[in-house]
């Protein structure tokens, strides 16, 4: 007894406490994060029933036409989301076309052109214009930007390219191109900040193998960081883009909230984020805000469907690359 007795482990005091919170750890941890989930996944939904729920009563009286309707007029009790479709998709993009090649460069650059010692400040710098509030942003963008689009940068446009529609009409502090730009200062960040930590993820030997064949540095960046990125890319710019279509405060303050369909981007116009931020709190019907509600569901699906286009080019990417 005394020999079996010895060769067993000693107990302290403690162990049969610790034994009894591991077994509760692990099942309090499952349904802790299975809990954090689920709230998740309820909150998006509480958020689509109210939103779809209050634009009932304008979805019953005007339909999906009310998606190609172009006209918003309280008075006559008519609304159209048409015109804030538009604009919306269209500042969108045009911010996408510029932020997307700009935030690349600043990535490669950071991750493989810089100076060690300026990469960290620099990116520092970068993505601190992600914490600069929205509503300071568009205040530039009356301030500082309008101005120089209207004496200087349209004006040159319009006399290069007057030609294309993009280009034409009078230049004007208050349109299409600011909010796009505004937008894009906004983007820039975020696409930026997820490029530069997925070219950083390239692995070393790839790269050395690249440089061991003869390939230059654009060589390699071409035939090894873009490839093996792109998934990441794809992913990046998609978040930049969903970042674009819903921003409110900025836009309202510098597009010149116009519904009007135009194909200059100097002329005035209106999204269906600004467009909510305008008349929500000095709606006079119930139509009229149920019209509003309207509008943010069809920022929602859209919202949605980027998301869905994200992951299913995500995921082709990442399929053809295996």
């Amino acid at each position: 007894m005394s020999t079996a007795s010895a060769a067993e482990p000693a107990r302290g005091p403690l162990q049969p406490a610790k034994k009894l919170a591991d077994r509760i750890g692990d099942p309090l941890l499952k349904w802790l994060c299975a809990l954090a989930a689920f709230i998740g996944v309820a909150v998006i939904l509480w958020i689509a029933y109210t939103v779809f729920d209050k634009a009932s009563p304008a979805i019953s009286k005007f339909g999906l036409g009310f998606i190609g309707t172009t006209s918003w007029n309280p008075q006559t009790l008519k609304f159209g989301a048409g015109d804030w479709i538009f604009g919306t998709i269209v500042s969108a993009l045009v911010a996408l076309l510029i932020a997307a090649p700009t935030s690349v460069a600043i990535a490669l650059y950071l991750t493989e052109l810089a100076p060690r010692a300026l990469r960290r400040p620099v990116a520092i710098l970068v993505e601190l214009l992600a914490a600069i509030p929205s509503v300071i942003l568009g205040l530039w963008g009356i301030i500082v930007l309008g101005p120089f689009l209207n004496n200087h940068l349209e004006p040159a446009l319009h006399s290069v390219l007057g030609w294309i529609p993009l280009f034409g009409g009078s230049p004007s502090p208050y349109g299409m191109l600011n909010a796009a730009l505004i937008l894009t200062i906004m983007a820039v960040p975020i696409i930026s900040a997820i490029t530069r930590e997925v070219f950083e993820t390239t692995p070393v030997d790839l790269k050395e193998g690249a440089y061991a064949l003869g390939a230059t540095r654009w060589e390699m960046v071409k035939m090894v960081i873009l490839p093996y990125a792109r998934p990441g890319v794809v992913g990046a710019v998609m978040l930049g883009l969903g970042r674009a279509l819903g921003e409110a405060i900025a836009v309202t303050q510098v597009i010149g909230n116009l519904g009007e369909i135009k194909a200059s981007l100097f002329a005035p116009a209106g999204t269906l984020a600004a467009q909510i931020a305008n008349e929500y709190q000095g709606a006079t019907s119930s139509l009229q805000i149920a019209s509003l509600v309207y509008l943010a569901a069809i920022l929602l699906v859209i919202s949605l469907l980027v998301n869905i286009a994200a992951r299913m080019i995500v995921r082709r990417v990442t399929v053809q690359r295996a």
